[in-house]
């Protein structure tokens, strides 16, 4: 009985691992064909027409792939969010929680700092895809970013030693 529930978590394990070697989608494929792809996305978030489907995967949840899909339901782009190239797109003074959740969906951790005004929300991803990194993005009360702050994921460093 040991024996076929090994196998049985062994199989599990190497179907979920051939799903993530496969192709990503491609632009133009319809909305059943990511889903099949990709699973179940994480959240959905809609901007304007375009439905957002989160995908937040990997250790430390250093990997957020966002599928966007037009109003016919066809996927239009396919993209790791969580890094540093896109982190430099927000602008400070102007994006707000809604923008920030529809670009990099869901923090990893919502905090607050005596020093902000508001919500603090942090983002752990692999900066140059080496570096374990945290961005923090700060809010003031009325949730507009007041602040992009990179440093080193010091939780992820601490569990190395």
């Amino acid at each position: 009985m040991k024996r076929l529930l090994t196998l049985a978590i062994l199989t599990t394990s190497l179907a979920g691992c051939a799903a993530m070697l496969a192709p990503p989608p491609q632009p133009g494929d319809a909305e059943a064909a990511v889903r099949q792809r990709l699973g179940t996305p994480t959240n959905i978030y809609q901007d304007g027409a375009d439905t957002l489907l989160e995908y937040a995967w990997g250790p430390w949840g250093q990997y957020t792939w966002m599928a966007r899909l037009g109003p016919d339901r066809r996927l239009i782009s396919y993209e790791q969010v969580l890094t540093s190239q896109k982190f430099a797109t927000v602008k400070v003074g102007k994006d707000t929680k809604e923008t920030i959740l529809r670009t990099f969906g869901r923090p990893t951790q919502v905090t607050h700092y005596y020093s902000v005004e508001g919500d603090v929300w942090l983002y752990r991803y692999k900066e140059q895809d080496v570096w374990n990194s945290m961005m923090s993005v700060e809010f003031d009360r009325r949730g507009v970013v007041q602040a992009m702050v990179n440093g080193p994921d010091e939780e992820r460093e601490n569990k190395r030693r």
